[in-house]
């Protein structure tokens, strides 16, 4: 519950500095800066699974190929009241996984190869318990309201510099401009985008939290994902999947580079240790 609160109030936060912004050029232009966003986000939004999937040259695996992991993906989907989702795999022998999709009815679970050699069937069960609890909240459709919005603010931004360089605004003297008229706008022009990607990303890191919870109540047990999370953190430190997409890091259950964020500010998701700890909690 504090951080689906939190959450809303971060996006509540990123549309406060979306109207302040666009106020400085007026209503037309943070109309035309959301529609750009949008367009961008949301035609993503829409194929996000196809775009994902074959970044990473996922394959579909049909039942006879994993009948276990489809009969804990249907049993766990059950539990969690949603659709079975489209499983497929990833050739890469990182341990990692992800969902993807728009809605309950258009999600897939992509998991690695490396993913399956390393972890146990209950290890398995508290991977996969997180992604459909990713898949439940709708936590695609989530992170692009908060992309679409952080987008307009630094398309806006954007606009506020270049109209500062040139004089466009704050430029008249009798009206507090001048010189620090135009310094104090640069600036503010300046950290607005920066104050929206790291609420961006701290919005990705409450949902990270929301998931695990979720996935540990899905599985029935918080140590089936806490130990997953042990494991697979050691195991990208020791094979980071080099071939991954920054734009999509935030999509798998543990960083892909590395497993462990050196500035969590700027990482999308929350330090494994406090995830673990968070679920040991939950055992007590």
């Amino acid at each position: 519950m504090v951080n689906r609160i939190k959450t809303y109030f971060l996006l509540g936060i990123l549309s406060v500095i979306l109207v302040y912004i666009g106020g400085i050029f007026g209503k037309n232009w943070l109309i035309i800066s959301l529609i750009f966003a949008f367009a961008i986000n949301w035609i993503s939004y829409f194929y996000s699974d196809k775009i994902v999937l074959s970044m990473y040259r996922a394959r579909e695996i049909p039942y006879n190929q994993a009948p276990e992991i489809h009969r804990i993906v249907e049993e766990l989907s059950q539990t969690a009241g949603i659709p079975k989702p489209k499983i497929y795999l990833i050739p890469s022998s990182t341990p990692n996984a992800f969902a993807t999709g728009r809605d309950p009815n258009h999600a897939s679970v992509a998991l690695t190869e490396g993913i399956i050699d390393l972890l146990n069937e209950e290890e398995l069960k508290g991977v996969l318990s997180h992604e459909l609890t990713h898949i439940k909240n709708r936590d695609i459709l989530i992170a692009t309201v908060s992309a679409t919005i952080a987008s307009a603010i630094t398309f806006i931004a954007r606009m506020v510099q270049w109209a500062a360089i040139f004089g466009g605004i704050g430029s008249d003297d009798e009206e507090g401009g001048g010189i620090f008229g135009i310094l104090a706008l640069l600036l503010f022009a300046i950290l607005a985008p920066i104050a929206a990607l790291l609420i961006q990303l701290a919005i990705s890191r409450s949902r990270e939290y929301m998931a695990d919870e979720g996935g540990a109540r899905i599985c029935g047990n918080p140590l089936y994902l806490a130990n997953a999370l042990r494991k697979l953190s050691r195991g990208v430190e020791r094979i980071p999947m080099r071939n991954a997409n920054p734009t999509t890091s935030h999509l798998f259950i543990v960083n892909p580079f590395s497993g462990k964020a050196i500035f969590t500010l700027f990482s999308t998701h929350p330090p494994i240790e406090e995830r673990i700890k968070r679920l040991e909690n939950m055992v007590i």
